[in-house]
């Protein structure tokens, strides 16, 4: 038979043999809620996922509207001014000032305080000029009585920033890696310095929402997931939960420039990357183990994870390719393609966010948005399991995913003002 993830010691020893309905997901919505993609209606109530008779109708507002109509009776619906101040730290960076981006229409959001040492008192206009209707100004430190902070530092200085306010009581959503890992010394191995403060890896809840819902609303201090392993867990976690695959997985992934920050580098200059294509890190990308962490975690036991990353000449943007062997029983069914493909779109069925296509996904299609595409396809020749994904690394791979764990940790609907279409051409 295929090695992996059906052997004696797994969890998944005879998970869905016959790939019937229902099919194991994690983080659902209650069994009596399904949501009919393309429809927009659902069971539960968006804010605080309560069960609701159906038939009851539900009414919803614009993003840009102030307030939103909820249809469960504790959250009959708000009109007035935001209800929660948010800071951004190093609002400098590509991931902080798309977080200003996004937030600029959130009805419940006060955007209160924004940092960035090496712009301190300057506006954010004249950092960033497409901002410049933003009446903001970059300070050196937050201000006094935020709800919630984002952190978009670097790692290691954005746990030493983050420790902080989450002794205050002030709720955090870090961008960067310093909460993904749940092994310090792994941490150390990986980043090259010490965490400051092990004890907060274990709190830290991993920020994939599809993922992880439940824990991100409940929390107070959210990893937001990296751009790569966003677009490889989502990619992957259908197949390995309901055991369809191996173990042995490989995930080739490309992404844009803007992966790398706006600090110059000779890597990142116009002349390096224009009509080029280059893989980097062959013998390790520090993503690799956030990637592995998760996947053992949905597994039940370690995965074989090769993982190869490409600079590639665009500016947003990450396409992954994700192969792995099918379970043998499975390889043998002239229909394995579109049961595969079931078991996908079942188990994102109530995801706002990941949608399953019909033909291999392309970067300008999430340009802007906060969507992953997801194509599972089987290889018949090979018995494998193709599974294509693409989603842009400033939004679903950073600051529109912190958007989304922040809705739900304040216990608004997770797509408030995360509806915007991907810009096209």
């Amino acid at each position: 038979g295929t090695p992996g993830l059906q052997g004696a010691a797994s969890p998944l020893r005879g998970v869905r043999r016959e790939l019937r309905l229902p099919i194991s997901r994690r983080g659902s919505h209650p069994a009596s809620c399904r949501r009919r993609r393309g429809s927009g209606t659902r069971r539960c109530c968006p804010r605080c996922r309560r069960y609701r008779p159906a038939g009851q109708p539900i009414t919803r507002a614009a993003p840009t509207t102030p307030g939103i109509a909820y249809p469960c009776p504790a959250h009959p619906g708000r009109q007035g001014a935001p209800t929660v101040k948010v800071g951004i730290i190093n609002v400098t960076g590509y991931a902080g000032c798309e977080l200003v981006r996004i937030l600029r229409h959130h009805p419940e959001v006060e955007i209160a305080s924004v940092t960035g040492r090496s712009a301190a008192g300057q506006s954010l206009g004249e950092v960033f000029p497409h901002l410049d209707n933003m009446d903001l100004d970059i300070t050196a430190d937050l201000c006094a009585d935020l709800d919630l902070v984002f952190s978009a530092l670097p790692h290691k200085a954005s746990a030493e920033a983050c420790i902080p306010l989450l002794e205050q009581g002030v709720k955090v959503v870090d961008i960067s890696a310093d909460f993904r890992l749940k092994q310090a010394d792994v941490y150390r191995e990986w980043y090259g310095v010490d965490h400051p403060d092990p004890t907060y890896l274990e709190e830290a809840v991993y920020g994939l929402t599809e993922l992880n819902r439940d824990a991100v609303a409940d929390a107070r201090l959210v990893a937001n997931p990296g751009c790569y392993p966003s677009s490889a867990i989502l990619a992957l976690a259908p197949a390995i939960q309901n055991g369809l695959i191996g173990s042995d997985i490989i995930v080739d992934s490309k992404s844009g420039v803007s992966g790398a920050g706006r600090t110059l580098s000779m890597t990142t200059h116009f002349s390096e990357v224009n009509e080029n294509v280059m893989a980097y890190s062959v013998n390790g990308h520090r993503h690799l183990p956030e990637i592995s962490q998760e996947l053992d975690s949905i597994a039940g036991d370690p995965v074989n994870l090769t993982f190869l990353t490409h600079l590639i000449p665009m500016t947003r943007g990450i396409l992954s390719s994700c192969y792995a062997p099918l379970r043998s029983d499975l390889a043998q069914d002239p229909d394995a393609s579109e049961r595969v493909r079931r078991v996908y779109q079942e188990f994102y069925a109530d995801d706002a966010f990941v949608r399953v296509t019909d033909a291999p996904p392309q970067t300008k299609q999430t340009l802007g948005n906060n969507y992953c595409l997801v194509h599972p396809v089987v290889d018949s020749r090979t018995n494998r399991l193709i599974v294509i994904s693409c989603l842009d690394n400033l939004v679903k791979g950073a600051a529109g995913q912190a958007v989304q764990n922040m809705n739900l940790m304040c216990g608004f609907p997770e797509e408030m003002s995360l509806e915007a279409l991907a810009v096209y051409p």
